[in-house]
Formats: C-alpha cells, structure tokens, sequence
C-alpha cells in the first residue's frame, strides 16, 4: 500500500502550520490525501484563506484554528473545532514553539514559563486530548518536533533546551503506553533548519565579524555541525511523512535527529 493510499481521508492536526516546518508538513500530509487542521497566530481571515487554498489545491477538507497553546481552555476550544468537522484525528505533530535567549541567572520567569508551556504543555495536553480520538480506530500517529536541543545544551536557552528535552521524554513515555493502542509516538530532532527565522541570526554575525551574508551563514552552520548546509523543512516535512507511513509502523519512543551530524561529535 502507498503512503497515499495509506492515509487517504485520515485527519492531521499541525500545529504553528503557518510558517516553515509547520506548513512544509501540512502541504506534505495534504499531498498524500490527508484532511488538516492548520494552527498558527495569525489573523483568522487570513488563516482561513490559507485553509481554502489547501482544499483547492489537494481537494481535501482543510480548516484553521488560531489557538493560543499557552492556555488548555483555547486547546479545548481547538479540539472542539475538530470535533465539529471531522469527528476524529489521526495525526498529530506537535510543532509550535518559541525562543527566547538569555543567561540562566537573568533568564525572565514569565519568558521562562511561556516556552515551557508552548513546547511542552501544550504538547502534553494536546496529545492527552489527541489519544481517546486515536484509540477508536487503534491507529495513530504523535510526531513532536524536537530539537537537536533536546539532545544537546546551549548557553543561553535555559528554557527552550529544558522544553525539548522535556518533549522527548514525554515521546518516550507516550510510545511506550500506547504500543498497545495501535498509536506510535516519535520526536524530530533538527538542527539548523533553512527558515525565516534563522536570518537575524546570520545577519548579527555578518554585521559584528564585518563579512557577507554567505560567509556569516557559514560560520553560522558549521559552528555546530560538520555538514556545512542547512537542513529544508521539507526533509523534516518528508520524516515525519514517512513516520506516518506503515513502514514506520514499528518505530516508537525515539527521537530521530537530522542535524548535519551536529550530535555525532
């Protein structure tokens, strides 16, 4: 069976699926036959455009929530949408999430407790209220966009690197209670991903080191990883594909990274 063939009319929930990971996945799972729920924070109207583009384009049946994820009564508002629409969820790849940089010793609690609920409560929560609507069919599938920050420390992200490694210890204990519920669950652990967001960064190291960006972007990469490239959303939008796919049916509890090699030193 293909891997259309396989998740055709299935239900994927995608959250921050406006941008980057998030929509290179939404388009991957769409593609392959899925119905999705998009998420991000964005103006309604202009998610709702984005959901009717998708269902012109793969003619499946595509809507948006612009949920705040910090707050489980938004999430319940997010799972009653998906209620409305398509009685059930196959899919969900926990994906939204936020940085903020700074030492230990200054880092702002309330900075603090807002990555840790995006990227991780949230998770949590969402995947609790995800599994009774996976149990009914025995099959599911909980993808958690990690980090090579869950593997590894960095100075200056206390909290986010707390988060992910948080996340990967909740995959491991969701794959291993739900073996028996036809439900696998697995983290994604880029590193440097090709995305808008990473521009500051490379754009800061241009200015103060006086070079071009080219050369500010390598510096960037290879500071951290052998591979002197940038992983594309779409190879972490084709693991997690592949992740729903029966190939993959055998593989949970793991945190697979894709990090240029960044974790193999």
């Amino acid at each position: 069976m293909s891997v259309s063939e396989h998740l055709n009319g299935k239900v994927a929930l995608v959250t921050g699926s406006t941008s980057g990971i998030g929509l290179a996945t939404a388009h991957k799972l769409a593609q392959a036959g899925c119905n999705i729920v998009l998420h991000g924070l964005i103006d309604n109207h202009v998610g709702n455009e984005l959901a009717e583009e998708f269902t012109n384009k793969y003619q499946n049946k595509t809507v948006f929530s612009s949920a705040d994820l910090s707050s489980c009564d938004a999430i319940d508002s997010l799972f009653q949408l998906i209620s409305d629409n398509f009685h059930q969820l196959d899919i969900v790849v926990n994906n939204a999430g936020i940085q903020f940089t700074s030492p230990v010793e200054s880092f702002p609690l309330e900075k603090w407790n807002l990555i840790l609920n995006i990227s991780l409560t949230a998770a949590f929560y969402v995947t609790q209220k995800a599994l009774p609507l996976m149990h009914k069919n025995n099959w599911g599938r909980i993808i958690n966009i990690a980090s090579v920050h869950g593997l590894v420390g960095s100075v200056n992200k206390s909290a986010y690197v707390a988060a992910k490694h948080g996340l990967i210890g909740l995959t491991k204990v969701t794959g291993i209670e739900q073996a028996k519920n036809g439900v696998t669950a697995n983290a994604i652990c880029p590193g440097w991903v090709e995305t808008p967001l990473i521009n500051e960064q490379i754009e800061a190291i241009a200015a103060d080191d006086g070079i071009d960006i080219s050369a500010a972007k390598h510096k960037l990469i290879t500071a951290k990883q052998p591979l002197p490239e940038m992983a594309k959303a779409e190879q972490i939008a084709d693991m997690v594909l592949f992740l729903c796919s029966e190939s993959a049916g055998s593989i949970t509890g793991s945190a697979l990274a894709i990090d240029g090699g960044w974790t193999a030193q």
